[in-house]
């Protein structure tokens, strides 16, 4: 038996499943996200005939910027890795994949998927053979652009992260929204980073991981180092002409100011202390958190500058 999947946001795939591949869409796996043997067998197959780059970085980590300068890089598409967007906590949807590797019209895939690497999740990954990327950046300094972003975007506040945000944001107090930001937001953006900074431990050559200054000092490098990792062959200038050919519209990507330590402006020192209770609960954080909680100076907008000068 023959299925057409086609996806209406993203008409250009369209993929024609046998019946290997209806049976391994559906196939539910174990608990813990493990497949059986035939289902990971076929997955491991598929798998290998193409890369997959997958950011999965967290929100208001230059993503959107770095998604679209990947795809000019590799000559690109996006496209989508979860069964819907809402609450934006992706989690994998096994047809949606399926369909990617199977359809050999498709141009090279990029994903964004703000994505915690729980145990099922790793276990998909690794099924498919898929080396993700993440980007370490402050997250204070995250969490004043997501604040940014929910004064403004009402898509943004419908969505939320992995929790809803009350229909009166914008009514509310400074003093109450940052209580809101860090008591709410901020317990997704720790587990996020402990998830993966488990996963990195466990299988280092599996997970990519950025730093957000570096990526401000040499975007290029980033962008091929991350490249690299998921399995495309580019050459570094190709990474240079593509950062240099999103950075003059990088407004229309969510690049804001990119500013290291702007997070002082909106949180106070109880908040501080608070987010970094929080992160002291996991213990395999400690190496990180010099790149989580520092209070940078420089903005990643004139650095970016700088090297466009250069």
């Amino acid at each position: 038996m023959l299925a057409r999947y086609w996806d209406a946001r993203y008409p250009r795939m369209s993929a024609i499943l046998d019946g290997d591949a209806l049976q391994a869409a559906f196939a539910q796996p174990n608990p813990d996200g493990t497949f059986n043997d035939d289902v990971l067998a076929y997955l491991r197959d598929i798998g290998s005939r193409r890369s997959i780059l997958l950011l999965a970085f967290a929100p208001k980590a230059a993503g959107t910027f770095f998604r679209q300068a990947a795809i000019h890089a590799i000559d690109g598409d996006l496209f989508r890795l979860s069964h819907a967007q809402g609450g934006r906590d992706a989690t994998p949807y096994l047809p949606n994949l399926i369909a990617l590797y199977l359809d050999d019209e498709l141009p090279e895939i990029v994903v964004h998927a703000h994505m915690q690497a729980f145990t099922a999740n790793r276990h998909f990954l690794l099924a498919l053979g898929i080396r993700p990327v993440i980007m370490l950046r402050n997250i204070p300094d995250m969490l004043a652009s997501f604040w940014d972003m929910l004064e403004v975007d009402a898509v943004a506040r419908a969505e939320g992260l992995n929790c809803q945000v009350p229909s009166n944001f914008v009514e509310f107090s400074r003093a109450k929204k940052a209580d809101f930001i860090v008591d709410e937001i901020a317990p997704w953006y720790v587990s996020y980073f402990a998830t993966w900074k488990t996963f990195s431990d466990e299988m280092p050559n599996q997970v990519c991981v950025l730093r957000y200054g570096d990526f401000c000092e040499k975007p290029s490098k980033a962008l091929h180092m991350a490249l690299s990792h998921a399995g495309f062959f580019v050459s570094q200038s190709n990474c240079e002409a593509a950062i240099s050919r999103v950075w003059s519209k990088r407004s229309l990507f969510r690049y804001n100011r990119g500013t290291e330590g702007r997070g002082r402006d909106y949180f106070s020192a109880r908040h501080f202390t608070e987010l970094s209770r929080k992160l002291s609960h996991y213990p395999q954080l400690n190496s990180w958190e010099s790149d989580l909680m520092h209070s940078g100076i420089e903005s990643c907008d004139v650095q970016l500058i700088r090297h466009a000068a250069l």
